[in-house]
């Protein structure tokens, strides 16, 4: 039994230890926006947040979770920055397929929290997800945009 706190919410999971977290959080309590892609914490289809930090669940066991730990997911994520990051990727049409964008969307909200006017270095360091369409160029210039979107506030 494992005891989390998903975007606010405290709840009771009944899994093996090892179970990894994104199979919780999907099977377990229903939120589906977190996407399986690799199994091998590499291309951030599930991506998360753990107590801010964007973090990949698919390799993480749930018993490395502590209950104190605040996790937060696409569904649970709408703070201004994700929403500036969401409007650039309608605005630039980025999703494609649609696959990677929840964990493309957090991993873009966390770097322009990290990095208020993140450069192409900044952006090709650290948004390290996959994306199967290729839309890397439109993920980028959306970045830029809401960036500048936060900034102007």
């Amino acid at each position: 039994m494992a005891k989390l706190n998903v975007n606010g919410r405290v709840v009771d999971v009944n899994v093996e230890p090892d179970t990894p977290l994104l199979w919780v959080i999907r099977e377990q309590i229903g939120l589906t926006g977190t996407k399986y892609g690799c199994g091998v914490a590499q291309c951030g289809a599930c991506s998360i947040y753990i107590d801010g930090e964007i973090t990949r669940s698919c390799a993480m066991p749930v018993s490395s979770i502590k209950e104190s730990q605040k996790i937060v997911t696409i569904e649970g994520a709408n703070d201004r920055v994700v929403q500036a990051v969401q409007k650039a990727w309608l605005e630039h049409d980025v999703p494609q397929c649609g696959y990677c964008q929840s964990g493309q969307v957090l991993a873009a909200a966390a770097l322009i929290r990290a990095k208020k006017n993140p450069t192409d270095e900044d952006i090709d360091r650290e948004m390290t997800n996959i994306c199967r369409c290729g839309t890397y160029n439109r993920i980028r210039i959306a970045i830029k945009q809401a960036a500048s979107a936060v900034q102007a506030g």
